[in-house]
């Protein structure tokens, strides 16, 4: 899929586009939850998080799991998260190629609902941060995506117009944001949500490789 030329900079989400993180992140959360009797299946972590943006933690309190504990919770889930992260390889196949096939073509930035220092511990092995003019993580925002908070700060550091600018996204709640920032958004589909539809996507994409500048 060529772009147009009139679209000067890509809005790249991170998780489940340019690496495989989202399955870890799924893996933290159901141990670290599982600990107070809670099964957190892949249907409902993506509901709950990829779709909904809500997360899981309201299912333990429905278990009678106390905030502070619920709070100790999210700490070893982020710890968790982190190792999972610092023991493996999560660079999506296709992905390094693709970006310097767009090298010097378009400028291009990171939109993610990660934490920043999560997003750090990701990139130290993938050496993609040379690509990249900036990166929009949680810790920038107030409200994270399905808002469309991170997109609108992407935009002011672009100093582009909505429509000189395209997101790539592979989740709804992801689509959402970039759409209701005024961007077109191109979708690549998440492991989680191979069936999903999609409604709203400019385009539907099978892989990274199929963008071309």
């Amino acid at each position: 899929m060529r772009l147009s030329p009139a679209i000067n900079w890509i809005f790249w989400d991170n998780d489940g586009v340019l690496v495989d993180t989202e399955r870890l992140y799924f893996r933290a959360t159901r141990d670290v939850l599982a600990t107070t009797g809670v099964e957190l299946t892949e249907e409902m972590f993506v509901e709950l998080f990829l779709v909904q943006s809500r997360g899981a933690w309201h299912l333990a309190a429905e278990r009678g799991v106390a905030p502070d504990e619920i709070e100790a919770l999210r700490r070893r889930r982020s710890e968790v998260y982190s190792e999972l992260l610092e023991a493996g390889r999560v660079l999506l196949p296709g992905v390094r190629e693709a970006l310097e096939r767009l090298r010097g073509r378009v400028r291009m930035g990171v939109v993610t609902s990660s934490r920043r220092a999560h997003f750090e511990i990701i990139h130290r092995s993938t050496g993609l941060l040379e690509f990249f003019e900036f990166a929009v993580t949680a810790d920038d925002c107030v409200r994270v995506k399905p808002e469309p908070e991170p997109y609108l700060r992407a935009i002011s550091l672009a100093g582009a117009a909505p429509e000189a600018c395209i997101a790539v996204e592979d989740t709804m709640r992801g689509l959402a944001a970039a759409r209701s920032a005024g961007l077109r958004c191109w979708v690549i589909p998440s492991h989680f949500m191979p069936q999903c539809d999609f409604a709203g996507a400019d385009r539907i994409l099978r892989g990274i490789e199929e963008i071309e500048p």
